[in-house]
């Protein structure tokens, strides 16, 4: 975990961190847009059945790539940041030498 000081001192990056809470909000937002969706399409119904249908098939659709996507872009930060890393303990152990 982070501390408030680390905010205004730049040795420690506070992102990966971070990065847990964006992606649960990323996924409240994703699943809440979609249960929009999928209300609106159980509105459409009583207009068009078909068309209704397919709307909520993409909705539901919807809320699941977006989460995978999500994930993905999370995983791709914290990716860098272990890169960071591990280029750091390298440049650690040449030093040693």
């Amino acid at each position: 975990m982070f501390e408030f000081r680390d905010l205004f001192q730049w040795d420690r990056f506070i992102t990966p961190t971070i990065i847990k809470i964006f992606y649960w909000l990323v996924i409240a937002l994703i699943v809440l847009s979609g249960l929009s969706g999928i209300s609106s399409g159980l509105a459409a119904m009583a207009v068009s059945p078909f068309g209704g249908f397919i709307t909520i098939l993409l909705n539901i659709a919807g809320i699941l790539v977006g989460i995978v996507f999500s994930r993905i872009a999370a995983e791709c930060i914290l990716i860098v940041f272990r890169i960071n890393e591990h280029l750091g303990a390298i440049r650690d152990q040449g030093a040693k030498r």
